[in-house]
């Protein structure tokens, strides 16, 4: 099974870095908490399609980009 979590987070984590954010210019751009897109980068929280759609328009990139496996 695959752990869709890790995958949205090393997605996040590759296109935030890509883009020179941080953490946390990720989150205000998002409009979420700090320690939520850290979690959502470290695949332990579980985003809804709401804050993938949020943090998607932050990264300039559609909400399926994110859930992408395997792109580096």
């Amino acid at each position: 099974m695959r752990d869709w979590r890790a995958i949205v987070g090393r997605n996040v984590k590759r296109h935030r870095l890509a883009r020179g954010m941080t953490q946390e210019q990720l989150a205000f751009a998002a409009e979420l908490d700090l320690t939520y897109v850290g979690g959502i980068e470290r695949g332990k929280r579980n985003p809804s399609i709401m804050v993938l759609g949020r943090l998607a328009d932050a990264l300039g990139v559609s909400p399926s980009t994110l859930t992408l496996e395997g792109v580096e």
